[in-house]
């Protein structure tokens, strides 16, 4: 917690930044691609004068990048990936951040019937055993390395034509999966904010197993001396804030919430956890 007690006090001293400090953020697509930083970050900007540039990749390869020093700070969704980076000594300290949830996307039609699954793993075997198309976006991002554990979960694994990983991001999944009436996971956000649903459904969803939680993380400069480590702190800083949870917790697309504040996560109850996001 050291460093964001000196964020805070930097806040608190009047400490300003040169208006052409940047950071450099490596983050999901999920994120990016939901519109969220074009809401949140131009207030951070104007509150700050730091620009933040974004770098929207799958969260393995976010990852990658910043144990590479290309970036100044991250903000990732698999829990076991960031702990691993903050112990092996390349980010200061995790913080939970936001959460949405993971969903399970198909043909209104469902052949496969997963919306009366009675779980997760329950409905990755009906799909399994119909052999219904199941698009993968096998592209080591947090999404992917989500639906390889509830295959293992489920005791299958997955090959065959009807299993047919894309190596690329959740919108192309989307779309492969509106061409060929095919099923897939997403999170939440990206789903809700794509506009080529065309036949397809949102299936199955609001089980705890699907829960989706974002953290944030400013690299170690012990070990990459160039980073930003001032700036980074004082973007967590303002993320974790009242300001900057509420500015995410106010973020719509088509008046749907995609992002639920999570920076009090030890405070929240299962209720509160169940309410937001909701179908």
């Amino acid at each position: 917690m050291r460093f964001l007690a000196a964020a805070l006090y930097l806040f608190l001293a009047g400490y300003s930044l040169a208006s052409e400090t940047t950071l450099t953020l490596a983050s999901t697509t999920s994120t990016q691609n939901s519109g969220l930083y074009d809401y949140i970050l131009p207030m951070f900007e104007a509150e700050t004068g730091i620009k933040v540039n974004v770098i929207a990749v799958g969260t393995g390869q976010a990852l990658r990048i910043a144990r590479n020093g290309d970036a100044d700070v991250l903000i990732v969704h698999h829990r076991p990936s960031e702990e691993a980076f903050v112990a092996e000594g390349f980010g200061v300290e995790r913080f939970d951040l936001m959460y949405n949830d993971f969903v399970l996307i198909g043909p209104k039609s469902d052949p496969a019937r997963i919306r009366s699954a009675g779980s997760v793993e329950g409905a990755f075997r009906q799909i399994a055993a119909t052999r219904s198309l199941f698009v993968s976006r096998g592209d080591d991002s947090g999404t992917h390395k989500k639906e390889r554990e509830i295959w293992n979960s489920a005791g299958i694994e997955p090959q065959g034509d009807w299993y047919r990983e894309i190596g690329s991001g959740m919108g192309a999944a989307l779309n492969m999966v509106a061409a060929t009436d095919g099923y897939t996971i997403s999170d939440r956000g990206t789903w809700l904010s794509f506009g080529n649903k065309q036949n397809l459904d949102l299936l199955f969803s609001g089980v705890a197993g699907l829960r989706n939680p974002y953290s944030v993380i400013v690299v170690n400069d012990k070990i990459f001396p160039h980073v930003k480590t001032e700036a980074a702190n004082l973007l967590v800083e303002w993320l974790l804030s009242e300001r900057g949870q509420q500015a995410i917790g106010d973020f719509r697309v088509e008046n749907q919430q995609l992002f639920c504040p999570y920076a009090k996560a030890a405070t929240l109850t299962e209720r509160d956890l169940s309410l937001c996001p909701a179908d």
